[in-house]
């Protein structure tokens, strides 16, 4: 027997009523956050939670305890960051009746254990992409994301491309309808870290750690963003993987390689579009460059993360004489995120898209509103990563991927 799921312990887990005052709002009990994981993805989510209330109207909240497994470590980072205090075991800090929200940016393999255990907690979850390391893992989560849903626990996915301004602004125009029916899209993301076969090895070239290479870290961002655009739904691939090297200098001596450098992929949407996907940590001069192409029979569009404040939009619908590829520069006050930053024409960089994160998730509990994307859009992502690796196993033959 199971002893029933705890109710959230979160002040702010539903909607307040009809009629209910600013003064009351204000006097909610501020929601504490714990933060786990403290490099790389902590560093970029403790930036945001640090600076997110001087930019945008969101609840308040504390940023009580940042979690990690070396304690004079997380010390010292806790203290840079902005969070109260450190801890190093995040079973215990799940215990405490003062967290009510945990940002887990902790690698791949811990992800499915530590946001089902507070999920079942009764606390607010937000998880770095990719979901989790296996199918199994990410399907586990779901489950118990849509659980916790119905007791008012709100869960998250962290695909932070979805508030790059720019690219919240292309998905606008295709929902208007100025692309017309969208035929196919180019999505490639490129970086260039492991060029050299001297770079050490690290967690993220192991398969038992990291879940994949290139395809788990970099193409989840690409896929997302062909579904995010899109609003579209994959039902085939076909998929290539490629290791360049596969072995690199380990603390004691040579380590082999067992994840992607590189990957392909060719998608076939339910709309009939097609999308060509490609990603690589071996693209040498490609320092953080991930490119979205998309083709509609009455306009086109093109970003680059690389010139992150700009969209390039093609109008077919005017006069061929006057056709051709217009640069919008994405910082006026009318383009998404952009009111709560700086006068017109100043830009903004990666990190902010961390900042517009924290603040849709901080929003929707508040409102009770379940944020996107969901752990069930994660689910679909590693579904999706799940039929590549099946296809590059196959010879890069067709897989069917189901609907759920």
């Amino acid at each position: 027997m199971t002893s029933p799921a705890p109710t959230p312990t979160n002040p702010h887990h539903g909607a307040s009523p009809e009629g209910t005052s600013a003064d009351t709002n204000a006097a909610k009990t501020p929601l504490g956050v714990a933060a786990i994981g403290y490099a790389f993805m902590g560093k970029a989510h403790s930036n945001a939670w640090r600076n997110v209330a001087s930019f945008f109207d969101v609840p308040a909240f504390e940023q009580k305890v940042l979690v990690g497994r070396d304690a004079e470590q997380v010390a010292e980072a806790a203290a840079k960051y902005g969070w109260s205090e450190s801890a190093t075991d995040w079973r215990q800090v799940l215990e405490r009746d003062d967290i009510h929200i945990v940002d887990i940016c902790a690698p791949g393999w811990m992800h499915a254990e530590i946001a089902t255990a507070a999920l079942e907690a009764g606390k607010h979850v937000l998880v770095e992409k990719p979901l989790a390391n296996t199918l199994a893992e990410a399907e586990t989560m779901t489950e118990a994301a849509r659980a916790a849903r119905g007791r008012g626990v709100q869960s998250m996915i962290g695909f932070n491309y979805r508030r790059v301004p720019a690219l919240a602004l292309a998905k606008e125009l295709i929902a208007e309808g100025r692309l017309g029916t969208v035929r196919h899209v180019r999505a490639a993301y490129l970086q260039d870290w492991l060029v050299d076969p001297d770079s050490p090895m690290t967690w993220r070239l192991n398969k038992e750690t990291a879940g994949s290479g290139a395809l788990g870290d970099i193409a989840s961002h690409a896929i997302d963003q062909v579904l995010f655009l899109l609003g579209d739904s994959v039902t085939e691939v076909s998929g290539r993987l490629h290791t360049f090297v596969d072995s690199r200098p380990g603390a004691d001596g040579p380590e082999q390689v067992t994840v992607d450098d590189a990957a392909w992929a060719t998608l076939t949407l339910a709309s009939g579009a097609v999308a060509s996907v490609e990603v690589s940590r071996m693209a040498t001069g490609k320092k953080n460059s991930l490119t979205m192409e998309i083709y509609g029979d009455k306009g086109s569009i093109l970003f680059d993360l690389e010139t992150i404040n700009e969209l390039g939009f093609m109008d077919a619908t005017v006069p061929v004489r006057e056709q051709g590829f217009r640069r919008i520069l994405v910082n006026e006050p009318e383009h998404p995120y952009m009111d709560a930053w700086w006068p017109q024409g100043h830009v903004i960089g990666w990190e902010h898209t961390f900042t517009h994160e924290i603040r849709d998730f901080l929003t929707a509990i508040d409102t009770g509103t379940p944020p996107t994307p969901s752990f069930e859009e994660g689910l679909a992502v590693q579904r999706i990563l799940a039929a590549i690796e099946e296809s590059a196993d196959a010879k890069s033959a067709i897989i069917q991927v189901a609907s759920h």
